[in-house]
């Protein structure tokens, strides 16, 4: 049985009931498998006047309150992975063990705001006069509208719940049309777990006409989303105009730079499952492959004989390593990559076509010697195709990597002191990882720099977008 689709409302699950209903599908086979109510202008208001409403009440409970409520989300979100994480596998089309766990490896983040939630301090700065006591408070800056991707569905939409709601905010949340079981899925939990009514309500509809109605609104205090360049600074630029705060978690084009050095065979057995989750639909992907001229040949053999066992399939097959793409126009668009490096003069090594069958189905893509100005080593592909090029040395390899506009993630591998401190300065990125994958832990601040956005989500620094400081000065 997939998710029961709904709007959630002022603690209240809404169905269709005449409103507009939109199809959901199975990527793996492009069959209907749910209809989601879109939310009606009467809705949407009502989710901002429930959410105010909350506010004036939420922001001054307990922090201990507020604990255990996301303990409680994260104790519910083990519990009931394997059905959302099967109900994922259906509208998102990632392997159901991606899914699953995604969703038990997401239950830190309600554990983790639960802990950071009861640590928001404010200061006291010493007075030059006598008599005067001078206070700094951190407080909730208002109720919140957030936007949350397709590519990972629980994850993104529960950082910025968790935060919003331990902040002491209120939150609007517009989850991904295409991909929503799981967002529905985290209002029973939040709800489950005892958050009052209008904390946080979902609502669903026409993304451009849903999200401009919702940063408009004179209700909302900040915008938190995450998705594409284009569609961020959209937002941004219509935030920025009626100066609301925002928090943007933007796309990337990950260089990955393996030096000479680096220990070659255990960097491509890493990278290679790393490319091809969830079908190379994530932001923080390595896509671009800068490989030293020594290490090339063999990195790039051994990161074939990865790529090449990789079982596509659907989701729920239990030998599938990589599913479909979520969407039927990901397909050619990610084909359109392909033909252009074609064009450009580069090899293709492994895959580069579609896969028969009626869903999404894309091959595991290797592209050799693809020249800096092709559109796959300077757009972001989302999607299963990697391009290897040569380097010769540090200086070069870093001017390349930073040429683009984007800096959201980026990789490292070597065994130099030298090298290693080379990279951590220079690459510009908000993320940097060397000789591993440890990115986007609840206890690490996930975000970008450049065009890949603003602010960060997760970390010490988890609060600070949905908090104001009030300083206040006293003569006794």
């Amino acid at each position: 049985m997939y998710e029961d689709l709904s709007l959630y409302i002022d603690g209240q699950f809404i169905k269709g009931a005449g409103r507009v209903e939109q199809d959901v599908l199975n990527p793996a086979t492009n069959e209907v498998i749910g209809k989601l109510p879109h939310a009606t202008r009467d809705d949407l208001d009502l989710a901002l006047a429930s959410a105010q409403r909350a506010f004036e009440s939420w922001r001054r409970v307990s922090p201990l309150e507020k604990s255990k409520v996301l303990r409680r989300v994260g104790e519910l979100a083990r519990e009931r992975a394997s059905d959302i994480g099967r109900n994922m596998t259906l509208d998102q089309g990632k392997p159901l063990a991606e899914a699953a766990g995604e969703v038990i490896f997401c239950a830190e983040h309600a554990e983790w705001h639960a802990e950071e939630a009861r640590r928001i301090y404010g200061r006291v700065i010493p007075s030059r006069t006598e008599g005067v006591r001078q206070l700094v408070l951190r407080e909730p800056i208002g109720v919140c509208a957030g936007f949350s991707p397709w590519n990972f569905p629980f994850n993104q939409a529960i950082r910025k719940i968790a935060a919003a709601v331990g902040s002491g905010c209120t939150i609007v949340l517009k989850g991904p049309e295409d991909a929503p079981s799981a967002v529905v899925a985290l209002a029973r939990l939040f709800h489950d777990a005892g958050l009052p009514p209008g904390c946080l309500n979902v609502v669903w509809g026409v993304p451009s006409e849903v999200s401009k109605y919702l940063i408009t609104s004179p209700i909302v205090r900040k915008v938190s989303f995450t998705g594409s360049v284009a569609v961020g600074k959209q937002i941004a630029a219509l935030a920025g105009s009626l100066m609301k705060r925002c928090t943007l978690e933007l796309g990337g084009h990950a260089p990955v730079i393996v030096f000479d050095d680096a220990d070659v065979d255990r960097a491509a057995d890493m990278l290679a499952p790393y490319k091809f989750r969830n079908a190379g639909q994530v932001c923080i992907s390595p896509t671009r492959f800068y490989v030293q001229e020594r290490a090339y040949d063999r990195f790039v053999g051994r990161f074939l004989d990865k790529v090449k066992a990789i079982k596509v399939g659907p989701g729920l097959a239990p030998d599938t390593k990589m599913g479909p793409l979520a969407h039927r126009r990901r397909v050619p668009a990610v084909t359109d990559f392909v033909e252009d490096a074609r064009r450009h003069g580069a090899n293709i090594l492994a895959g580069g076509e579609a896969l028969g069958g009626p869903g999404n189905f894309f091959a595991p893509t290797v592209v050799a010697d693809v020249p800096d100005d092709s559109r796959l080593m300077t757009e972001e592909p989302f999607g299963p195709i990697a391009g290897m090029v040569r380097f010769k040395t540090a200086e070069e390899v870093l001017q390349r990597a930073n040429s683009l506009p984007y800096g959201l993630a980026a990789y490292a591998f070597t065994t130099s002191t030298r090298n290693a401190t080379a990279v951590s300065n220079g690459l510009e990125a908000g993320m940097v990882a060397i000789n591993h994958l440890g990115m986007a832990l609840a206890e690490t601040p996930f975000g970008g720099v450049k065009d890949s956005g603003q602010g960060s989500e997760g970390g010490a620094e988890t609060f600070d977008g949905f908090l104001v400081t009030k300083f206040v000065t006293q003569l006794s």
